[in-house]
């Protein structure tokens, strides 16, 4: 394994960002980052896990080789939204040298994992074989994940609260590291869902393996760049464009000047891949015509409102009878943003309320015209992104 240069650890890198005036210090987020710093460093000479080839011993194999090696302890990072837990586990995640490491949105994740158990209970009815989806589907990720980091680890569903326990025990007998951030202490996961007792032994089994440490405090950085900020704009013109432009580089703490720098994305739906073409900081930009003229669906949509907690469209048109596709998907667009409370900026041709006023389901948009309205409010600004805003 390349040996790891302390330098261009999470703490030279976060001191890195005050130098350039993109952070501001923070004493809360300069504990976490240290304790960051910690298992970068245990984790330089941490071997990633290998399975033998020969299926039939290597899950015993696993188990012996993560009893016989010294396993760092990984961390669980909770607080409240828009203190920069996300930002602290990139610099993380970026540092460590493996190559067999995986950064996920913590939905995305369950997704993959049903998807891969349904994979596997084909796979043994097929073969007439009982052996266990879930023990097959762990070997898989530890074999692909060494480090697994999470955004937003949440537990609402109790089919994902029982593959959860039995899946992360396997994960940490193997030996794979978990950094995870979420808007809950581990006391409160899952809390009130249904049959809960049976997952407490798995948020002990949570605590007993990773560190748990709180990013609490007065500042909600992420509202404080939103505060003040215009976030519809109309109409399309240059004067327009050029402040939306500044609202993007304001929520990114980025300089105009550096606006040919400005990374692109690309997030995975279904199978598919979506080309986003400007991504900084949990910040997306979309023209109108690239995500409402392109035949997008709902599942499209989630994907993007799980990734992004502010997703700005430019240059969103006046509405006609003839784009009754392009108005039904932009009703979409909006649920999905509106239901997990991502932040959302735009340039239009006319005010909301005349966007879409003649044509099949213009009446059902008067409903789309509403939550637009709502998502300049002060009061949705403050909301948490992923959080329902019913």
């Amino acid at each position: 394994m390349t040996q790891h240069n302390l330098k261009e650890g999470p703490e030279a890198e976060y001191q890195l960002l005050m130098q350039e005036g993109e952070l501001k210090p923070d004493p809360e987020q300069a504990k976490v980052v240290a304790k960051l710093e910690q298992l970068c460093a245990q984790l330089i000479d941490y071997p990633e896990i290998k399975f033998p080839a020969r299926p039939w011993w290597s899950v015993s194999f696993a188990k012996w080789f993560a009893k016989n090696k010294p396993q760092p302890k990984g961390i669980y990072l909770y607080g409240g939204v828009g203190r920069g837990k996300s930002m602290l586990m990139d610099l993380f995640f970026f540092s460590v040298p493996f190559t067999s490491k995986r950064r996920v949105h913590f939905h995305e994740f369950m997704l993959d994992i049903h998807a891969r158990l349904k994979v596997q209970h084909d796979l043994s009815v097929n073969n007439a074989h009982n052996s266990d989806p879930i023990q097959a589907v762990a070997q898989q990720i530890a074999s692909e994940n060494t480090l697994l980091c999470f955004d937003e680890l949440q537990i609402t569903d109790i089919a994902d609260a029982m593959v959860l326990a039995r899946l992360f025990n396997q994960l940490f007998d193997y030996g794979v590291i978990v950094v995870a951030t979420s808007n809950r202490q581990p006391d409160d996961l899952y809390k009130n869902g249904l049959n809960r007792q049976r997952f407490v032994p798995f948020i002990e089994r949570l605590k007993e393996t990773l560190q748990v440490y709180s990013l609490n405090g007065p500042t909600d950085y992420r509202y404080a760049r939103l505060k003040g900020v215009n976030t519809y704009y109309s109409p399309v013109n240059e004067e327009t464009t050029v402040q939306l432009s500044k609202s993007f580089f304001r929520l990114t703490d980025r300089s105009v000047a550096d606006r040919k720098k400005v990374p692109s994305a690309e997030l995975t739906s279904q199978g598919r891949t979506l080309f986003v073409p400007k991504s900084a900081r949990g910040v997306a930009v979309f023209s109108f015509k690239r995500l409402c003229v392109n035949p997008l669906g709902s599942a499209d949509y989630l994907t993007i409102a799980r990734a992004y907690h502010t997703v700005i469209v430019v240059a969103i048109p006046q509405l006609s009878k003839e784009n009754r596709s392009e108005a039904k998907r932009f009703m979409t667009l909006i649920d999905a943003l509106y239901e997990h409370g991502v932040k959302f900026l735009c340039s239009a041709a006319v005010p909301p309320h005349l966007l879409y006023t003649e044509g099949e389901g213009s009446f059902e948009f008067e409903r789309t015209v509403s939550r637009l309205i709502e998502m300049q409010s002060q009061d949705y600004m403050a909301r948490g992104h992923g959080l329902s805003c019913d």
